[in-house]
């Protein structure tokens, strides 16, 4: 008797490898590389993109998985969430823009679409803006860069937030900012706030030199400014 049960138990287990093995195989064959599969719904909380070497190109993601970013090989070390959306990365692993987006209060959110310099911060890009009044602004800008790294510029700003005299502090910052060592405005075209559209074009240290807007009412309006914000010239000239 104690015979017979031993074997329907070696049996069991030998049918239960056997049916394990199975599985595996089939579960393998049906996602061999190579073979496109169909999915009519998915949930997922991250995607990576990468490519046969595993190196990583794109990171689809909410908030929760969000890539913090890789400059200058070195992953970016953030104290706050990172909005969920789209980051790309370039030849040498490091982020270089993306699409993200999220809220601006419970009534207000905003969205971005990004490209930033090899080694830098962003160059290029698109922008919403909401406020929870309603007002928003929305457009096409672009930044100027400096030619040390983001690592060294993220450096040189935490050192000048450092200072505790505020005297001291804004003087340190606009010495960072004639020296080119930090991100300034050059373009910004679209809708502002005040519903005037706008095309705002500024020198390399970021001071407004040509806008042209068309106020709510239909007004136009083409001014040159020096480097003080003083307009120098307009069109059409005042009667």
């Amino acid at each position: 008797m104690n015979s017979k049960l031993e074997k329907e138990v070696r049996f069991l287990k030998v049918y239960t490898i056997a049916s394990t093995l199975a599985f595996t195989f089939l579960l393998f064959a049906a996602f061999k590389s190579g073979q496109n599969q169909r999915f009519e719904e998915i949930d997922v909380e991250r995607i990576n993109i990468v490519e046969k070497d595993g190196s990583l190109k794109m990171v689809i993601s909410n908030q929760g998985r969000q890539h913090p970013g890789i400059a200058n090989g070195k992953e970016i070390k953030r104290t706050s969430p990172r909005p969920p959306g789209m980051i790309f990365f370039n030849q040498v692993g490091d982020e270089m823009g993306g699409l993200v987006f999220g809220e601006n209060g419970e009534n207000a959110h905003w969205g971005g679409f990004t490209f930033d310099k090899f080694g830098g911060d962003q160059t290029m890009g698109f922008r919403y803006l909401e406020s929870q009044n309603g007002s928003y602004s929305s457009g096409l800008q672009m930044w100027q860069q400096p030619k040390i790294t983001g690592e060294e510029m993220r450096a040189k700003i935490d050192s000048v937030r450092e200072i505790t005299d505020q005297g001291q502090r804004k003087a340190a910052w606009q010495t960072l900012r004639k020296k080119g060592e930090l991100t300034t405005d050059r373009l910004f075209l679209g809708k502002n706030r005040d519903d005037y559209t706008v095309l705002v074009m500024q020198d390399i240290v970021g001071k407004p030199r040509i806008q042209m807007y068309v106020t709510p009412e239909g007004e136009a309006k083409l001014e040159f400014l020096d480097e003080n914000g003083e307009v120098m010239y307009s069109l059409p000239t005042e009667k």
